[in-house]
């Protein structure tokens, strides 16, 4: 019986020895548990300060990018004006002088036509004046050869109605004053310095192409996707 007891006895502390490292295998496992769980959060909080920041620094990049935008938009915007101005002031000294043609349409014919039309201009003659045998003389003030057409320009100080109307006629008797250009297109240009807009829709109505002082000099102040008549 004392054997027995004895056994009962080692198996009670083995039994209260297991119990009581159980019991510091789970304490240990639930202070591991909760320094995860505290590196976690800590973790968390530094990834959640690092995106914060990441994001804050992103915001200011736009906002620097936005802001040197709007300030390049605005010096492009100033330099445009101050372009626009001296082109003006340019085209009203011509208008004195009478060289409108010269100074700002002749120049800006070549680059028109190559924008407008993809043709460069091989020929191009100013204040062109021909005689017919009879008795009739007309001066073309531009006349641009380019690809197969013609491009005749007619430059005005006041550009109005009745200018357009007289055009008409000149474009039509073009071709007996140049027959070596019988089988060319023949595109009237029209130009001033300002162009009111009904002038504009006139004359578009016209099919003539027109032209007037812009950011480049001399610039197209036709609708978009307007095509000019081919005479």
């Amino acid at each position: 019986m004392p054997i027995t007891e004895e056994r009962i006895d080692r198996i009670e502390r083995a039994v209260q020895d297991f119990i009581v490292s159980v019991n510091e295998s789970h304490m240990r496992t639930e202070a591991e548990l909760r320094e995860f769980k505290d590196e976690m959060q800590e973790s968390h909080m530094r990834t959640e300060a690092g995106f914060r920041e990441l994001k804050e620094s992103q915001m200011r990049t736009e906002a620097e990018r936005r802001e040197s935008k709007n300030e390049m938009l605005n010096y492009k915007e100033e330099n445009r004006q101050q372009i626009r101005e001296m082109n003006i002031k340019w085209g009203e000294m011509a208008k004195k002088l009478g060289t409108i043609t010269e100074d700002l349409v002749a120049p800006s014919i070549p680059r028109i036509v190559k924008e407008v039309f993809g043709l460069e201009v091989t020929d191009l003659m100013v204040r062109r004046k021909k005689k017919l045998t009879d008795g009739r003389s007309k001066e073309y003030d531009a006349i641009a050869v380019a690809g197969d057409c013609v491009f005749v320009d007619e430059t005005k100080s006041t550009l109005d109605s009745e200018d357009v109307k007289d055009f008409i006629k000149d474009i039509q008797e073009s071709r007996d004053f140049f027959p070596e250009y019988e089988k060319n297109k023949v595109i009237g240009v029209l130009a001033s310095l300002y162009v009111d807009e009904n002038v504009i829709k006139f004359a578009e109505r016209s099919g003539f192409l027109v032209l007037a002082v812009g950011d480049k000099l001399m610039e197209v102040m036709n609708t978009k996707g307007f095509k000019p008549k081919e005479w």
